[in-house]
C-alpha cells in the first residue's frame, strides 16, 4: 500500500505489516505470511491471517458499520452541545475549547501509541470532537465578524451538504479512477498538507505580535484563498484514503482494522466540515 497522508493510516501500515498485510507488501506480501483465501459474511476473496488462529478479515462492510458508527456519536454530541449551548451561551467557550482539547488529546493517544484500532478511543474522539463542534458551529452561526451580521443557522446546513457533497464526490472521482493515486500524487499532498501546518502554525505565532497574524483566518481575500486550499487538500486526501482501505481489504487485514479507517475518515470529515463554515462565513460577513 502507499503511504497516506493521514497519519492515522500510516501507523495502521507499520502495525499490520508485523503480522503480514504490510504497506510494503500489500496482497503477496500477505500471501507470503501464509494467508489463507476464504470466504466471510458473503463477501467472496477475504482472507484470514494465520497467527496462531484464523481472524475474521476487514470488508467494505465493516468500514462502512464502523465509520456509520463513528459518525453518529460525533452528529448526536454535537446537536446536544448545540442545544446546551443555545441555552446558555456562557457554555459557548468551556465546551469547544474543552472538546477541542479533549479530542485532540484522545487523538495524539491513539496515533502514537498505535491504538486507533480501538473502538473505545475512536468513539470518546467521535464524542469530543462532537462537543467541540456543536459549540463552534453555534458561535459561527450567531455571531458576527468584520462588523458583519450574524449567519444563521443556514450555515451550519451549508455546510453539513458541502462537506458530505466533497466526500460523496471524492469517492465517485476514485471509483471512476478520474484521478489515479500514484506515489508522486501521494507525496504532493503530503508535502502541501505540512506547508498548510507551517503555515497555519506561523499565522497563529504572528498573530500575538501583529493583528489577524498573516491574515489567514482574518475573512481577506488571503484568508478566502487559504480556505479553499485547505478544502482542496482534505478533498484529495480522500481520495489517498480510500486507495488505502481498498488495499488493506486487498491485504486481509483483521476486521479491527475498520475502526481506524473510520477513524481516520472522520478526522478529515471534521477538518473538512470546519474550513467550509469558516469559508461560508467570510462571505456572509462581506
Amino acid at each position: 500500500m502507499r503511504q497516506s497522508s493521514n497519519p492515522v493510516f500510516k501507523n495502521l501500515d507499520k502495525e499490520y505489516a508485523k503480522i503480514g498485510g504490510n504497506a510494503a507488501g500489500g496482497v503477496a506480501g500477505a500471501q507470503r505470511m501464509g494467508v489463507g483465501q476464504q470466504q466471510y459474511g458473503g463477501q467472496p476473496g477475504a482472507e484470514a491471517f494465520k497467527t496462531g488462529r484464523d481472524q475474521r478479515a476487514m470488508t467494505i462492510d465493516d468500514v462502512v458499520t464502523k465509520t456509520a458508527m463513528t459518525l453518529g456519536v460525533l452528529t448526536i454530541t454535537a446537536v446536544i452541545s448545540y442545544v446546551l449551548v443555545h441555552g446558555n451561551e456562557s457554555l459557548m467557550v468551556p465546551l469547544s475549547m474543552g472538546g477541542m482539547i479533549v479530542g485532540l488529546v484522545l487523538a495524539l493517544v491513539a496515533i502514537f501509541t498505535k491504538r486507533t484500532d480501538n473502538p473505545a478511543i475512536v468513539l470518546a474522539y467521535a464524542a469530543a470532537e462532537g462537543v467541540f463542534l456543536g459549540a463552534i458551529s453555534f458561535m459561527f452561526a450567531n455571531l458576527s465578524f468584520n462588523g458583519g451580521t450574524a449567519p444563521g443557522n443556514d450555515i451550519i446546513i451549508q455546510a453539513v451538504v458541502g462537506t458530505f457533497g466533497v466526500f460523496g464526490g471524492m469517492l465517485v472521482v476514485y471509483k471512476t479512477g478520474a484521478i489515479r493515486v500514484t506515489p508522486k500524487f501521494t507525496k504532493m499532498i503530503v508535502g502541501a498538507l505540512f506547508g498548510v501546518l507551517a503555515l497555519m502554525v506561523v499565522n497563529l505565532v504572528a498573530g500575538f505580535i501583529t493583528p489577524g497574524g498573516l491574515g489567514l483566518r482574518d475573512g481577506g481575500t488571503i484568508a478566502i484563498i487559504f480556505s479553499l486550499v485547505c478544502i482542496g487538500l482534505a478533498a484529495m486526501s480522500f481520495l489517498i484514503d480510500f486507495d488505502q482501505a481498498d488495499k488493506m481489504i486487498a491485504a486481509g487485514v483483521p476486521e479491527k482494522a475498520a475502526w481506524s479507517v473510520a477513524f481516520g475518515l472522520t478526522v478529515t470529515l471534521v477538518w473538512l466540515y470546519l474550513e467550509i463554515l469558516r469559508l461560508l462565513s467570510y462571505f456572509q460577513s462581506r
